[in-house]
């Protein structure tokens, strides 16, 4: 990949919000038909480093049951919002119009939206009636990276060009009442809703140089993460082996990506790592020998908004361009396949 301008990084939030111990209580009478299998898990809520998480609904929403048609009405509503606000964002920050975007990414992978979002949103935002158009569904939490690696391809395939990127996830609208699934009341403790977004050129001054980018993709590993499809709704896929994984394969996935990037990891200054989960961030620092606060940033977010999947990434690196990149940095984001993105940064 030659090398391109990251112009500009954005992030948006929905209205509502909700403390953890509120959302434990919410869970405790949710799953009052579960109540057994709540208590045995409670602690999730307790152990997962969460203050508060934005939510697309309000909280009576989550103590009621929902279908299909009704989940999605929800993500289409809240997700063309949350579009909008990240885009605005970040054109404005790259100090653009819309009418000087030239083509759009956009990633999510929590609803059904066809036409795709940027369809949707794309007239009010003010985009022009030729831009390039490609909605990716299906990365998951991997999809800040890997979406934000797609567009600087993109952009540097056509030298000149102004590409947006934006991710989209309401995690919180698959929340289901109805399942004995114990990840179902994992899923309860740490999902939060929100989007983010950029914009990558070839030209123009940035906040970043995106030099970079590789992909790890395990076989056989298609049960350790992703959503099952059933009638009420989709259905989180989390093996509790995740961690236990990360320790065990991070570090040579990560050496060989940055053979691929030709750069050593010993080179990397800083982890920007989507921080899926307390013991996602431990796994990590474990792998890859990080020192304590190491990922500060990364447990400040999560503390902050919870696990949003595919935006979150990009709510670390909005945090850490303000407080100053450092001169090397990796951005890495697990999701499903089993897979780990990763994508090279360095300071402007």
């Amino acid at each position: 990949m030659t090398a391109c301008s990251l112009r500009s990084v954005a992030t948006a939030v929905p209205p509502h919000t909700a403390e953890q111990q509120i959302t434990k209580e919410i869970g405790r009478r949710a799953f009052r038909g579960r109540a057994a299998l709540f208590e045995r898990l409670s602690s999730v809520f307790d152990n997962a480093e969460i203050a508060r998480r934005h939510l697309v609904a309000p909280l009576h929403w989550y103590e009621q049951e929902h279908g299909w048609a009704e989940r999605n009405a929800v993500y289409l509503e809240a997700s063309e919002q949350l579009f909008e606000d990240a885009a605005r964002r970040a054109i404005a920050a790259a100090n653009l119009s819309p009418d000087q975007i030239d083509g759009v990414v956009t990633v999510s992978t929590t609803g059904i939206a066809t036409p795709s979002l940027e369809a949707r949103v794309g007239p009010r935002l003010g985009l022009r009636e030729d831009i390039r158009r490609v909605p990716v569904f299906g990365l998951g939490c991997a999809g800040g990276v890997s979406g934000l690696a797609l567009s600087a391809r993109l952009a540097t395939s056509d030298p000149g060009t102004n590409w947006l990127f934006v991710t989209v996830e309401t995690c919180s609208i698959s929340i289901r009442l109805d399942s004995d699934d114990p990840a179902a009341i994992v899923a309860t403790a740490l999902f939060g809703d929100g989007a983010a977004a950029a914009v990558v050129s070839t030209s123009g001054d940035g906040v970043a140089t995106l030099r970079n980018s590789a992909e790890k993709l395990w076989p056989d590993t298609l049960g350790i993460m992703g959503w099952r499809v059933e009638d009420p709704g989709l259905g989180v896929v989390f093996d509790r082996a995740i961690p236990p994984f990360i320790e065990d394969n991070l570090a040579p996935a990560i050496d060989g990506m940055c053979r691929q990037m030709d750069i050593a990891r010993e080179d990397i200054d800083r982890f920007c790592c989507h921080p899926g989960g307390a013991k996602v961030i431990a796994a990590i620092e474990t792998a890859l020998d990080l020192n304590q606060g190491e990922l500060n940033v990364e447990r400040e977010v999560l503390r902050d908004f919870g696990n949003m999947s595919a935006p979150t990434v990009l709510f670390v690196l909005d945090r850490l361009l303000r407080a100053g990149l450092p001169e090397t940095a990796l951005m890495t984001a697990f999701g499903p396949g089993f897979t780990c993105a990763g994508l090279l940064l360095d300071a402007a």
